[in-house]
């Protein structure tokens, strides 16, 4: 049972309300009292009608369900959009509208380039990705499968390298025709800066820096003595407290906000042992050509947890946890002051604004409470209206259904949208859970509703006014050994008219970054702007498997793909508290996993159990067969507890059978109540 100190009749955890008066108050001018007294305003305010959004969560599934149970399989398109208009699941579309949203930065608003998302709880991962806003091409180029083959030794392979030079020499051919020209000491129509050893470009709004050291290992060997070519890749990144963590209990709370306050402070660093060598991490600063100052580093936006869970952290009046995403609204924003007030290192937001991603929001009624919440953390502490800026995440059927009221909703405000193909897919299945069978998970991409999801995004936006205000996203690369693929592919991304767009690493940032000099991202939005928005029936149609017999080899290769891909992210989420690694695959393809990916697998598991495509004894079969896999895919780890042989005791293993069998009653197909049940069992030791 965690210490707890009594502040403004909320009961709060002892190493909570330390850190928020000894480490986030002091220089903000807010003092402890007030603030306190501000937060249990708030918490009596906003608690009651965030449990009000949950109840109206639940009211309406059970309706779709009771829809679904009396006449099952597709539905008629104008008789279910009728059925979801009279229950309130459609809300009214908003006339035209444009957001305002003010004193955002050009990250956000008039430039076009890659997005990281990175786990707060990861000082290492934090600083590589917030210094990710330049990148070697060389090396992202040298050390993947961007080029074909692999470098060849320990040391350095000359071959491998030319070929580097050659695909570096040619993407510059492409982009800037002539820029020799201005290496050599002459001028080109993208040159704006020179500095002692760099030649600096702009394309795309995007800069391109050429190093030239003659005396480097690689530029004496280059006839203009290039020894790399920089390109400003990560310009913005997702400090993330949500879908990437395990952040079960106020000590994990505690930890993720002391992370994103040294981001805000500029004096978060970290320390690692490399190959026998202690290495450290520490934010990079600007970058300085002559009378030229460019920023070194990304900038951050933070992802607060949705409306759904509680925490520990604080208890209220009536003894309940509160509202995680209300804290987390109260505590990111106080953080950000640090940055406001300029007292860190560095600014993060030079145009003086807060950027905080709001996920899992169900429809515009959602909507407007969270800008009503931060209308209220404003007010807290004592900021300009608007000051805080926030980023919708279009990743549960409800806001796609409704996306223009929910922009409407926030459109003083709103700097970003983005779509979440997995997410997406897990409410997908839950809402039409009773509906039928799904297709299998590989197939879901190319569904119809998918397509629609995706295109509807991207004019809605368009509609509102985005383009040269705010950000229009998609959503993750997930396999960071596959440049090659994601070179190939994610350039859809920009050519759909999406400003920015998630990718796993900053190597992966470097490359993508390529892609952004290839589409001229605003010039595709002008071109995409009068195209008409795809039909909504499109959208709300179900990827229903309608008269498909599979095959028992199709059905356990479906149950094994699942199940290994839920036990391999669960056993270190509850084991260890990591909430996002690469994870192999079942076919030993290591992917970036969260919890999104999680919620998909084991929605589609429970649908399929729930209409008799497989039995429980098949769904605990593959999951006894996939544990013993994982167990050998985890084999190098000291750490790894292995849950073959250890299913009665094994806590991830539970954990993992419970979001299968206990799936379909999960709210809205969410897997964080049961995984925040087990974490905190293994970390009480009441296994």
């Amino acid at each position: 049972m965690a210490d707890r100190i009594e502040k403004a009749g909320l009961r709060v955890a002892a190493t909570l309300a330390r850190f928020l008066e000894e480490e986030a108050l002091p220089g903000t001018g807010i003092e402890a009292d007030a603030f306190w007294r501000g937060a249990a305003d708030i918490y009596a305010r906003f608690a009651p009608e965030n449990r009000a959004l949950l109840e109206t969560r639940d009211a309406l599934q059970a309706r779709i369900d009771s829809w679904h149970e009396a006449q099952p399989g597709q539905p008629d398109p104008v008789a279910y959009r009728e059925f979801l208009r009279e229950i309130g699941y459609l809300a009214d579309e908003p006339g035209p509208f444009t957001i305002d949203p003010e004193n955002v930065d050009d990250e956000v608003a008039r430039l076009a380039g890659p997005q990281l998302v990175v786990p707060v709880l990861n000082a290492r991962f934090l600083l590589n990705a917030a210094n990710a806003r330049w990148g070697s091409l060389y090396d992202a180029l040298y050390g993947t499968d961007a080029l074909p083959g692999t470098p060849r030794g320990p040391g350095y392979d000359p071959e491998r390298g030319a070929q580097v030079v050659a695909r570096a020499r040619a993407f510059l051919d492409e982009t800037l025709p002539r820029w020799e020209a201005a290496v050599e000491g002459g001028e080109h129509p993208a040159l704006i800066a020179r500095a002692p050893g760099a030649v600096l470009f702009r394309h795309n709004g995007l800069h391109i820096e050429i190093v030239v050291d003659p005396a480097h290992p690689i530029g004496r060997d280059d006839p203009l003595g290039i020894a790399d070519i920089l390109l400003e890749a990560a310009l913005t990144t997702i400090v993330d407290l949500e879908d990437s963590i395990a952040a079960v209990d106020a000590e994990d709370k505690v930890a993720a906000y002391c992370n994103w306050l040294g981001l805000m402070k500029g004096d978060l660093e970290a320390r690692f042992d490399k190959g026998g060598t202690t290495m450290g991490r520490s934010l990079a600063g600007d970058r300085t050509y002559g009378d030229l100052t460019l920023p070194g580093r990304s900038l951050l936006f933070v992802r607060n947890v949705g409306h759904l869970m509680t925490t520990p952290a604080i208890l209220l009046a009536d003894g309940s946890e509160a509202p995680e995403g209300i804290l987390d609204a109260i505590v990111t924003s106080l953080i950000g002051v640090h940055d406001l007030r300029g007292l860190g290192r560095f600014r993060n937001s030079r145009a003086g604004s807060i950027y905080i991603v709001k996920p899992k929001m169900h429809g515009p009624d959602e909507a407007a409470f969270a800008n009503a919440l931060f209308d209220a953390v404003e007010d807290l502490l004592g900021l300009a209206r608007y000051t805080i800026k926030v980023g919708l995440m279009d990743e549960e059927r409800r806001t796609s259904a409704n996306l223009a009221a929910c922009i409407h909703a926030l459109r003083h405000r709103i700097v970003f949208i983005n779509t979440g193909f997995l997410d997406r897919t897990g409410d997908e299945i839950h809402t039409s859970m009773r509906a039928g069978p799904m297709i299998p998970k590989a197939k879901m991409k190319g569904s119809a509703w998918i397509k629609a999801y995706e295109d509807r995004n991207v004019r809605i936006g368009l509609a509102a006014g985005f383009s040269g205000k705010a950000q229009i996203g998609k959503g993750m690369w997930a396999a960071p050994d596959l440049m090659g693929d994601m070179l190939a592919q994610k350039i859809a991304h920009p050519e759909a008219g999406a400003s920015t767009a998630w990718v796993p690493s900053p190597t992966a940032a470097t490359l993508h970054a390529l892609h952004y000099h290839q589409v001229d991202v605003f010039e595709r939005q002008r071109a995409l702007a009068g195209e008409a928005v795809p039909p909504l029936d499109d959208l709300l149609s179900i990827p229903l498997a309608i008269g498909r017999n599979w095959s028992s080899e199709e059905i356990s290769r479906e149950l094994d793909n699942n199940a290994q891909g839920i036990l391999g992210y669960v056993v270190r989420w509850i084991d260890q508290g990591v909430g996002c690694s690469k994870v192999p695959d079942i076919h030993d393809v290591g992917l970036m996993e969260d919890r999104a990916t999680l919620r998909i697998s084991s929605q589609h598991m429970a649908n399929w159990l729930l209409h008799g495509v497989c039995t429980v004894e098949e769904v605990d079969a593959a999951l006894r067969r996939m544990a013993a896999k994982v167990d050998a895919q985890n084999a190098g780890d000291p750490l790894y507890r292995p849950m073959s042989g250890n299913e009665e005791t094994s806590l991830a293993f539970q954990a993992a059978r419970a979001l299968v069998f206990e799936g379909v009653a999960q709210p809205n197909g969410y897997t964080e109540p049961l995984l925040h049940s087990f974490r905190r069992r293994l970390k009480e030791g009441t296994a």
